[in-house]
């Protein structure tokens, strides 16, 4: 009979055992009892395609799969990698950082995005290694409800589905913003812009994941160009290659000074600045584990995922540190027109520092290019948390955490409830029209950061317990695909790091000498908390769920399907130079 080419091509590893039986048997007839196939996630895998094998691995019998469907690995490797360098990079880098800046000065900023970003990167290790071990669609929802408690799952899946509704929100209503900087569209109004966006968003998500990662693919490209650019061109600025020839250097560091005090004197003030900039850099580097949401969808994980996770590091150095050290060197933090435009909410690219810096630099162009970029950095942001918020949504129906319904997929894999649920949260967004856009941007901005950060301390927490785990079921890491370093203490580190950040965001709420509670933004500084409290707990009585014990949690299932499924993907080999350094960047 024939052989499917899948088990001609499965390589022989100890872990593979079961299947190499399997692959004896099927050589000589098929079960004696066909109903066996339903119980083996590697017999399906080969006969029946991964997408089946994985459902099948997941819900426990072939009929559930082929009822509901399942989400397909259409994410190539440029896709992935893309995504993982500037995937969320959306306004938080063009605009969100001038805020940052005024208030704390050129040093703070940069130390803040320094500081911040070690923590980021130290708990996307820890994410990579749970996601390369079991790479699920949602992923974290999963690792917390399997590894921590079924109440964390809960809990951390519906607050990142909430977090990144309202994040779609507020690159939708940045993206307004940014449109207005151009006088044409000034007098249009801003609820035409937002429905043209929602439904950008919403096509690129609703077909096939591999127009989203294609779209993204295309979308990253012009964010890392321009990124790269704006470095390039700070650096010839500062040495003085502009048309002004002036040599800046590090002037604006001197004057008005590199650390601005922020509500005290002194070094209480500097202090508090530099604090300041904590939350802030949060709202930045939000959406930075999407590398493990789309890891459910990614050809190869086991290559890609590692692959991704080790780019988040020069992602987080050159985009943001070096970012935040170009805008200190090319504008004072007291710059005028930066400061009137974000106290007059100004649209668009006009409350950028980079845009004043290229006005002060006396370059008259590329003020409308860089405008354009932040639009489309805008636009693909609220694509990448489209697409994230759906996967959440979906990890959670997989849990039986939310409506069966919702495992329900296309037959290219596309979840489009899931889709169409969040979606339909961006209509908040037209709020704008009678609020003002910047001011509903400032709103979910200071709402959503918070949420992020509770994500990572979950991450973190999932992953203590997965080390645990692993330890307990003995299973070394040694034989991890990969095997981040210096844990259990990168993982403590980044959650402690992160407590401090959410136990203190809103210090700046609280009365002084000088000035009144501010309830308002205490409010937004701190709803995050009880929300995810009262998710957790929700569950926790709901379903009388327990604390997993290291050997009883489930680190195997949904695995099995993959193994199988590891020697089929074709090895890439490069023929040439130009292919070299495109499987280097790709």
């Amino acid at each position: 009979m024939h052989v499917p080419n899948l088990l001609r091509t499965m390589p022989e590893k100890d872990s593979y055992e079961m299947m190499e039986l399997e692959k004896t048997r099927t050589e000589t007839a098929l079960y004696d009892d066909p109903s066996r196939m339903y119980d083996d996630p590697y017999r399906i895998t080969a006969e029946r395609g991964l997408q089946l094998g994985e459902a099948a691995d997941m819900y426990g019998d072939v009929e559930t799969a082929e009822e509901h469907g399942y989400v397909t690995r259409g994410l190539k490797s440029r896709h992935i990698q893309f995504i993982a360098l500037g995937g969320t990079i959306g306004t938080g880098l063009f605009l969100g950082i001038g805020r940052a800046f005024t208030t704390a000065g050129p040093l703070s900023l940069l130390l803040g995005y320094t500081f911040t970003g070690a923590a980021v990167y130290a708990m996307m290790q820890s994410l990579g290694e749970m996601t390369t071990w079991l790479p699920l669609p949602g992923a974290i929802p999963q690792f917390c409800a399997r590894y921590v408690d079924g109440a964390m799952g809960f809990a951390v899946g519906w607050n990142n589905w909430y977090s990144n509704s309202l994040t779609l929100c507020a690159e939708i209503s940045a993206a307004a913003v940014v449109i207005q900087f151009w006088n044409g569209a000034v007098d249009i109004n801003v609820a035409a812009w937002i429905s043209i966006i929602i439904a950008v968003v919403v096509t690129l998500n609703i077909f096939a994941v591999s127009i989203y990662g294609e779209a993204e693919f295309v979308f990253a490209s012009v964010k890392i160009i321009t990124i790269v650019g704006l470095i390039i061109f700070a650096f010839i600025i500062d040495l003085g290659g502009g048309p002004t020839r002036d040599r800046l250097g590090f002037r604006y560091w001197k004057n008005p000074g590199a650390m601005k005090p922020y509500m005290a004197d002194g070094n209480t003030g500097r202090f508090f600045g530099l604090f300041s900039t904590l939350i802030n850099a949060a709202y930045s580097y939000g959406g930075v584990e999407i590398v493990a949401v789309a890891a459910g969808e990614s050809e190869n994980p086991r290559r890609n995922i590692p692959k991704a996770v080790r780019r988040v590091f020069w992602r987080i150095l050159f985009f943001y540190v070096l970012g935040s050290l170009a805008i200190g060197v090319l504008i004072p933090y007291n710059e005028s027109r930066l400061l009137d435009a974000i106290h007059s909410n100004s649209p668009g690219g006009a409350a950028s520092p980079w845009v004043i810096a290229i006005y002060r630099a006396s370059v008259p162009v590329l003020p409308s290019i860089i405008n354009a970029v932040i639009l489309t950095a805008a636009t693909s942001s609220a694509n990448a948390f489209l697409y994230t918020g759906s996967r959440y949504l979906y990890a959670l129906a997989q849990n039986g955490q939310a409506p069966r319904f919702l495992l329900t997929c296309s037959k290219k894999g596309i979840p489009y409830w899931c889709i169409g649920i969040t979606a339909s949260i961006s209509l908040l967004t037209y709020m704008s029209c009678s609020a003002g856009s910047q001011v509903v941007f400032q709103w979910f901005q200071n709402i959503t950061a918070i949420t992020a950060i509770l994500t990572w301390m979950s991450v973190s927490v999932a992953y203590i317990k997965f080390h645990s785990a692993l330890r307990a079921q003995g299973i070394s890491r040694d034989t991890l695909v990969f095997k981040s370093r210096f844990q259990p203490y990168t993982a403590w580190f980044s959650l402690c790091f992160f407590s401090i950040i959410v136990l203190f965001n809103g210090f700046y709420t609280f009365p002084s000498k000088t000035k009144k509670f501010d309830y308002n933004n205490f409010i937004t500084a701190y709803v995050g908390i009880p929300v995810y409290c009262m998710l957790y707990l929700f569950w926790k009585v709901f379903k009388r769920t327990r604390w997993v014990r290291p050997e009883e949690a489930d680190i195997q299932t949904g695995k099995a399907a993959l193994d199988a499924a590891d020697g089929h993907w074709p090895e890439r080999k490069a023929n040439n130079w130009w292919e070299k350094i495109w499987f280097f960047i790709a």
